[in-house]
């Protein structure tokens, strides 16, 4: 029998004490308890943050629809708790455990983590600590402990964690973790140890067993090797693939919490992948190809939520939810079905480029959400020079679309700390910030309206991300990220306009987790030693710990953020193959020093990045065809 907790004793004599109590009970609306017994593959699938901030993303509702849906696997869940719970656990001797059947983590054959922020490291470690499993996959050989998987974006560079781990699915999730569940049930019928279940594992899409390799470095640092040490270990692992988004689960049943979380609300996702090639953007490399849903799907999908749930907003989600084909129609079709309910539309994904009056007053019209667009840089050089094709007078065309239809608030979002970014480039953020506010005065006047105009500017520090066209560069010092954001708040002198901007040293240590390989597991461990935890929280992060915790491992933060690569060495995420060849994302960083634009394939004709290689692209590839297609 599985060890579990007694709940109701936790619900009178512990959870009392600490904030937020319902964070830890389960048993929320669609949640699913299965029992052990007749599981042949039980997964505890963690997500290393807060409950409100695990049950808001959706690929947490995705995969427990799709793990769930298997009558012979179960998948509960398991978020990290916050500092007073972890106090009180800790003082109790209270291993953690997952919510569905309070079973604890150590009895489960698989514990994943969902790598969504390398901030998010040391919480891992905390969640380890709480279920009394090994940090280091070493340790746990030998003994009686579940298989510590990871995944999302995040596993795309796993070597700063590889050590904490025994496998990576690297991709889209939802056809591979069944056929690896499957594959782990055959194993065990057959009387298979671990070992020999991993290397069968190795043949799957997107599986890395980082235990079958080994990486040496050289004395300044760099990658000298990376080795599979076992013939079925394949020296490069590609990415798992969903090809068909139409077909794919979807949770028309997601768990509803009985709490407000961050993202409290219906999440359709129209689609998945992008392809403006913006090349600082990460997701737009690994998400490649772009697949979408009908509208037909979409609407019974929304129609199906909105009877299961009980949610008053509809969020569109994806990367560019825009470039949906027939995003017009499902809009107007989302907002028939809303009338009269109450239930508000949002599009949190909106390019200046693609935004129209047309779209504004179709949202308008159910409810007024957030409207936030993403300039990113503040000068047309800037964005020339990341690909993004907007232009100024693009985005006073979509915010007068904006304040017309209605708003008065809206949000634009930036990056500093760009490569080839100039003093000029960051009083260029403040200038459209302040065009912005003219004209959405000179509107109010106009249509008689009374009502306070507001622009906020979001700014976050640059973190150059692999397979990206910049991951060859390094991050700006620490000290010069700092002065640029001091620069553009000196600059900010209207009441109208508010500058918000993170955390430039959380920048900097995401930036040589970002960038890291190996050797930085041992520096994450000696981090949590000194009680760094809930680093993406303001609140909690300790730039001077994680300081002396780079300082004892013998390494420096500053030489993995700022190290920069040439274009023939051996980066330390090189082993895993996105689709996305090298050489375009190469090509694409010399395009940005040119400040040369690369259309969108999906108007423009197939740029050869590598992911599609149907006959054309591969053709194209050989300069056989022109890139006409």
């Amino acid at each position: 029998m599985s060890k579990r907790i007694n709940k109701d004793w936790l619900e009178e004599t512990i959870l009392p004490l600490v904030e937020k109590p319902i964070r830890y009970t389960g048993g929320e609306l669609n949640s699913i308890v299965k029992d052990h017994e007749k599981c042949s593959v039980r997964f505890a699938y963690g997500f290393p943050d807060v409950y409100e901030v695990g049950m808001s993303h959706l690929g947490t509702q995705i995969l427990y629809k799709v793990v769930n849906g298997a009558p012979d696997y179960c998948m509960e869940r398991v978020f990290c708790p916050w500092v007073d719970m972890q106090e009180k656990m800790k003082e109790a001797d209270i291993p953690l455990y997952t919510l569905e059947s309070f079973t604890e983590l150590s009895e489960f054959d698989f514990l994943g983590f969902t790598l969504q922020y390398e901030m998010s490291y040391t919480n891992i470690l905390s969640m380890l600590d709480l279920a009394h499993i090994p940090f280091y996959r070493e340790d746990r050989m030998g003994g009686d402990y579940p298989l510590v998987i990871g995944g999302g974006p995040c596993a795309f560079n796993p070597e700063p964690i590889a050590d904490f781990f025994d496998l990576f699915l690297i991709g889209d999730a939802e056809e591979t973790i069944l056929e690896l569940f499957a594959l782990y049930a055959k194993s065990m019928e057959d009387g298979k140890d671990r070992v020999s279940f991993l290397k069968e594992a190795c043949a799957l899409p997107g599986i890395y067993v980082p235990g079958f390799y080994a990486a040496s470095y050289s004395p300044k640092g760099a990658v000298e090797e990376f080795t599979p040490l076992i013939p079925e270990a394949p020296a490069k692992v590609e990415k798992s693939l969903l090809k068909d988004l139409e077909t794919a689960t979807f949770p028309d049943k997601p768990i509803v919490p009985y709490m407000d979380i961050i993202h409290d609300r219906i999440m359709l996702e129209v689609l998945r992948g992008c392809t403006h090639g913006c090349r600082f953007c990460q997701a737009g490399v690994l998400y490649r190809p772009v697949r979408e849903r009908s509208q037909e799907l979409l609407l019974k999908q929304a129609k199906d939520l909105m009877k299961s749930t009980g949610h008053e907003d509809i969020s569109l989600t994806s990367l560019s939810t825009a470039d949906h084909t027939q995003l017009s129609q499902l809009v107007d079709e989302l907002q028939q079905t809303c009338l009269g309910t109450g239930v508000g539309l949002s599009l949190p994904s909106l390019r200046v480029d693609t935004f129209s009056m047309g779209m504004a007053k179709k949202i308008a019209s159910v409810r007024k959400t957030g409207l936030t667009f993403a300039p990113e840089a503040g000068t047309q050089r800037m964005r020339d020079i990341i690909n993004k094709g907007v232009r100024e007078e693009d985005l006073m065309t979509v915010t007068e679309d904006a304040f017309r239809a209605g708003w008065e608030r809206l949000k634009l979002y930036f990056m500093i700390g760009l490569p080839m970014e100039q003093d000029e480039d960051l009083e260029g953020i403040v200038h459209l910030g302040n065009k912005v506010i003219y004209l959405g005065k000179r509107v109010a006047a106009e249509i008689g309206s009374k009502r306070r105009i507001s622009v906020t500017l979001s700014a976050s520090g640059f973190v150059p991300k692999p397979f990206t066209p910049f991951q060859w560069i390094g991050q700006d010092p620490l000290e010069e990220l700092q002065r640029k954001q001091w620069l553009i708040k000196d600059k900010v002198r209207t009441k109208n306009l508010v500058f918000n901007y993170h955390n430039a040293k959380v920048s900097h240590i995401e930036a040589a987790f970002a960038r890291g390989d190996r050797r930085l597991s041992k520096v994450i461990v000696a981090a949590h030693e000194k009680g760094c935890r809930y680093d993406g929280w303001d609140e909690f992060f300790n730039y001077e710990l994680w300081q002396e915790a780079f300082k004892e491992c013998g390494l420096s933060s500053a030489d993995f953020a700022q190290r920069e690569f040439a274009e023939e060495d051996i980066l330390p995420w090189d082993f895993i193959d996105t689709g996305v060849r090298k050489s375009y994302l190469y090509e694409e960083f010399m395009n940005a020093k040119d400040q040369a634009l690369t259309p969108d394939c999906r108007d423009d004709g197939c740029t050869t990045c590598g992911i599609c290689m149907d006959m054309d692209c591969e053709m194209m590839l050989q300069g056989e065809v022109p890139n006409e297609i």
